[in-house]
């Protein structure tokens, strides 16, 4: 792979990037925050193989001038243009940039999270703030888990909630309401889990969108990956919904 092929590489791997950084494709691999970083980091990569580019064809250029007299310069060039090559697995790094452009893989989903135990393991949060206005609710599934299970539903009280997550099949036969956290991006996502009593769906297939209406229940589970507890849901209602524009919490 000589320098021209590298910066084609280059300019590939920042178009894949900008293009998914500009579009909610970059959601299935990070957080919403660390948009702006994709795309300066994309833009870096463009930017270098432009000038990758530009340095490396420049004597070319020079020599198709009339005005180049140099034979010396036309001599080094040629020997540059016959230089080392770098080994041949260097072309793998096009692959990432193939994979951004041509295949739009799904958000985490039942499979991991049926991989991962509960987020909860990692710790509670320092303090509950007061939940937000209206009725039901609206709260995340990692906020309903943390107050459920730490909090023992005190900052929740008798007031109805809505959380919005995807199905996963649960031991008892009902679905598990989850939501996949991350830290940082899709590699260190951990699912959040609530298990569903009360008025709960049926027959749904996991990785179905569903938004849950209910209270706080102080029944607890464990879950099966690594044993921490599974708070409960009493489901007054619920209804299938799309998928979310952000899978991740």
């Amino acid at each position: 792979m000589n320098r021209q092929a590298q910066a084609c590489v280059l300019l590939l791997l920042g178009g894949a990037v900008l293009r998914a950084s500009l579009t909610d494709l970059y959601l299935r691999y990070v957080k919403e925050e660390l948009r702006p970083f994709l795309i300066a980091a994309s833009l870096l990569l463009i930017a270098a193989a432009v000038m990758t580019l530009w340095y490396d064809l420049r004597p070319a250029l020079r020599r198709a001038s009339p005005d180049d007299t140099d034979s010396g310069d036309a001599h080094h060039d040629d020997h540059d243009g016959h230089g080392h090559h770098e080994p041949r697995v260097a072309w793998l790094l096009i692959l990432p940039a193939l994979g951004l452009l041509l295949v739009a893989p799904p958000a985490l989903g039942a499979y991991a999270a049926n991989q991962s135990g509960t987020s909860l393991a990692a710790g509670k949060l320092p303090e509950y703030p007061p939940l937000p206005e209206g009725d039901p609710a609206v709260i995340t599934v990692y906020d309903y888990a943390v107050r459920a299970v730490f909090d023992k539903g005190q900052s929740i009280g008798d007031r109805r909630v809505k959380v919005t997550g995807f199905t996963v099949a649960g031991g008892d036969g009902r679905p598990v309401l989850t939501r996949m956290r991350l830290s940082c991006c899709a590699a260190d996502g951990l699912p959040t889990k609530v298990a569903l009593s009360g008025n709960t769906p049926s027959g749904l297939a996991d990785d179905t969108w569903i938004e849950v209406t209910g209270r706080y229940s102080s029944q607890l589970g464990r879950d099966p990956v690594n044993d921490f507890e599974i708070p409960y849901l009493e489901v007054e209602s619920w209804r299938q919904v799309p998928a979310p524009r952000d899978p991740y919490e």
